[in-house]
């Protein structure tokens, strides 16, 4: 006869077990259903921790869900100030001592698209912007930079200045 505190043990550990196979299965479903962003200084894959439900859905979309959201607008603005992108990209994201932002002719072609000039933002480039992404920013850090809503934010404002992403 067995024991019942075995038989009781090894219920346990089977139970826990198949939690943790269905937490691995779920965070892969989740990480399939996200795109392949890529940091634009050396190609490595990018990963995106989206923070809000709107990030979410940029993050299996690529599409930003605040084009055109007059709220998110005005919060990108400030954010836009706020990290000093007008002392390179200008004021309006018209250029001044780097490219504009708003197309049609984009420094970067990746700019074309939400997804791209997301990259962008959050990576840097190996043209002299330094990444704004949270973690990467400031590497010492890892809560300072823009989050991925807040870059988003950021984009649609842009994006309100200019020629829409393709």
């Amino acid at each position: 006869m067995r024991n019942p505190h075995s038989i009781l043990m090894n219920s346990l550990v089977a139970a826990v077990a198949a939690c943790f196979i269905q937490i691995a299965v779920a965070a892969d479903e989740q990480q399939a259903q996200q795109l392949n962003f890529v940091d634009t200084r050396n190609g490595q894959p990018l990963k995106i921790v989206p923070d809000t439900e709107q990030a979410k859905t940029f993050v299996r979309t690529g599409q930003n869900p605040y084009i055109g959201n007059a709220q998110a607008i005005q919060q990108g603005k400030k954010l836009y100030h706020l990290y000093s992108c007008g002392q390179c990209h200008g004021h309006q994201a018209q250029g001044q001592t780097a490219s504009g932002l708003t197309g049609p002719r984009f420094n970067h072609a990746k700019s074309a698209t939400d997804k791209g000039m997301f990259e962008i933002i959050h990576a840097g480039t190996n043209g002299g912007m330094s990444p704004k992404g949270r973690g990467l920013m400031d590497p010492n850090d890892p809560n300072n930079g823009l989050s991925v809503d807040e870059a988003l934010k950021v984009i649609a404002w842009i994006r309100s200045q200019g020629e829409p992403a393709k």
